[in-house]
């Protein structure tokens, strides 16, 4: 069974020939074809070269788009900083949206120009050179990531109580702009998107319920609509909203590392996929193939057979290709039973 079915058959209930591994790799990834890291969040054709190698030395069972949050943000007209071998940053101090008047004139970008184009590009060479063979995930930033990369994650924070008016509208505007993208990704080639919503750990239950929870659920709802696999990876602690998390039904859900994977399990029901959740650092990083193997193992004996093996979050530049390995390792050593 190749990386493309594995991956399929776990998500849709089936039973694959050993663990399914989809760790998140960016600079990593580049790192593992000597480019510095900002060809590789700016051109195409770095990105799935890197991804493509990255796979195929560890046996990954999927390639990514994932690059950076700043793709939608640098199309709508952000201040976005880029660097020679680090990730493009957003401007906080001079947010698009920090005057909120702005919001009302903003258009959506082209999700084919930029670049957003850019990605959907990689998603097209994907599908010509790995296409069948491994699984191709899309990615996009959910609703509250993207409204704190327009706004400012300050401001939203402050909105989400002086002005819940203003926080629907902006997220009506992301809901809309992220899906555009997400579609040409599909049409190009993905077969899962990555929904990236890292700020919405930083907001308590009532508001995650009353403002992020109703449109990260359009989201997911609208993306099976355009017959694509979801992966919901918030980074950081979640815990007090696993439950409504799992009321999603998002195929796959990433599972940082300060996340209890036994609670999620609890609180999420036997039957969904849950992918993590090592401390990419302390644990993967700082690690040896022998106490990654057991952190894995305990990952999988708390999630049980609707498992995924990867870390809390992007594998680190720095870790060392015999700590990755020892994930493979375990994966195919193992059933999902």
């Amino acid at each position: 069974m190749n990386g493309h079915d594995r991956i399929l058959a776990t998500l849709e209930g089936g039973t694959p020939d050993c663990l399914a591994q989809m760790p998140i790799t960016m600079m990593f990834a580049a790192d593992q074809i000597g480019r510095p890291y900002g060809e590789y969040a700016a051109d195409a054709r770095v990105l799935v070269e890197a991804q493509i190698r990255t796979a195929e030395a560890y046996d990954f069972d999927y390639v990514s788009c994932i690059s950076d949050p700043a793709r939608e943000a640098a199309d709508c007209g952000a201040e976005v900083h880029f660097f020679d071998d680090q990730p493009p940053a957003i401007d906080e101090t001079q947010s698009l949206l920090s005057d909120k008047k702005v919001l009302a004139g903003l258009e959506i970008p082209d999700p084919t120009a930029g670049r957003m184009g850019d990605r959907v590009q990689a998603a097209a060479l994907f599908k010509e050179r790995v296409g069948g063979e491994k699984f191709i995930e899309g990615w996009i930033e959910g609703p509250c990531a993207e409204a704190a990369d327009l706004r400012g994650i300050n401001r939203l924070m402050l909105d989400f109580y002086d002005d819940p008016a203003f926080v629907r509208d902006l997220f009506d505007f992301v809901l809309e702009m992220e899906l555009r993208f997400a579609k040409a990704q599909v049409e190009a080639g993905v077969e899962i998107i990555g929904l990236g919503d890292a700020a919405a750990s930083l907001v308590g239950p009532q508001i995650y319920e009353e403002f992020v929870w109703p449109y990260e659920k359009k989201m997911v709802d609208a993306l099976h609509a355009m017959g694509t696999k979801v992966r919901l990876h918030i980074c950081g602690n979640i815990s007090r909203s696993l439950a409504e998390v799992g009321r999603l039904g998002c195929d796959l859900v990433d599972l940082d590392y300060m996340v209890s994977v036994a609670e999620a399990r609890r609180l999420m029901g036997p039957d969904q996929v849950l992918a993590g959740n090592l401390d990419p650092v302390a644990v993967l990083r700082a690690g040896t193939p022998e106490s990654i193997t057991a952190a894995v193992a305990q990952c999988h004996r708390e999630a049980g057979p609707r498992f995924i093996v990867g870390a809390g979050c992007e594998v680190t530049r720095d870790t060392a290709p015999e700590n990755v390995l020892a994930l493979r390792d375990y994966a195919r050593g193992h059933t999902p039973a």
